[in-house]
């Protein structure tokens, strides 16, 4: 059973479709998740459907919805590290790479999730992905946590292969689809989700998997 689990995401909502079943998963089986998120997704486009946000609300309300979906996937720990949003990829890398080697230190964590980078669409998903592998390949091989990673570019199965891990969140479904329905400012398909005509069983044959890669150090 994993005792520390540390997850590296660069933006609130990150966390709620491919990964907060799993999540909610271990942390029923005894786990201690801590969730470092980078920044508050204060840069993001969407502002609510119909709008309710605007560019300087933004960032409180989706500050507030992260941990509205933290408290539903059940995480206590979550850690917010003051990075803007869109710059990621421009960080001073030994400050990145410094924050998370602080973390890795506290926390100890025997598995970390992050996304696979190159592979995760967004500038700010790889540069997080990277600064996590950075970071942890540094560490002696026998001190590493392992690192399961998020991907979901067109290319990532062609090139990375099919994902080695896949975790059955049906169980879990309530927690999901909480913590999707939690960033109403970003979602549409948090609308898609409360409609009376999405079955249940459809529900679970759309969100019910989730699948990881496990990075190989070289």
């Amino acid at each position: 059973m994993e005792q520390n689990i540390l997850v590296v995401l660069p933006h609130p909502d990150d966390e709620a479709f491919g990964l907060s079943g799993t999540l909610a998963k271990y942390i029923i089986e005894g786990a201690h998740v801590t969730y470092a998120c980078l920044t508050l997704g204060e840069m993001g486009r969407n502002m609510g459907i119909p709008p309710f946000a605007n560019r300087i609300t933004l960032p409180t309300i989706r500050k507030a919805e992260l941990e509205e979906s933290c408290k539903a996937i059940g995480i206590h720990d979550l850690r917010l590290l003051g990075f803007h949003d869109k710059t990621i990829e421009f960080e001073d890398q030994d400050k990145l790479d410094g924050v998370i080697a602080s973390l890795l230190q506290e926390i100890k964590p025997s598995l970390v999730f992050t996304f696979y980078p190159g592979y995760s669409v967004h500038p700010d998903h790889d540069a997080t992905g990277a600064a996590v592998i950075r970071t942890i390949g540094r560490m002696p091989a026998e001190e590493r946590p392992v690192v399961q990673c998020l991907a979901f570019s067109n290319n990532c199965e062609q090139e990375l292969g099919k994902p080695d891990v896949y975790q059955d969140v049906s169980m879990f479904m309530v927690q999901k689809l909480n913590s999707i329905q939690a960033h109403r400012s970003q979602f549409q398909a948090a609308e898609l989700l409360g409609k009376k005509q999405m079955k249940a069983k459809e529900v679970e044959q759309r969100f019910g998997t989730e699948r990881f890669w496990t990075y190989t150090f070289a």
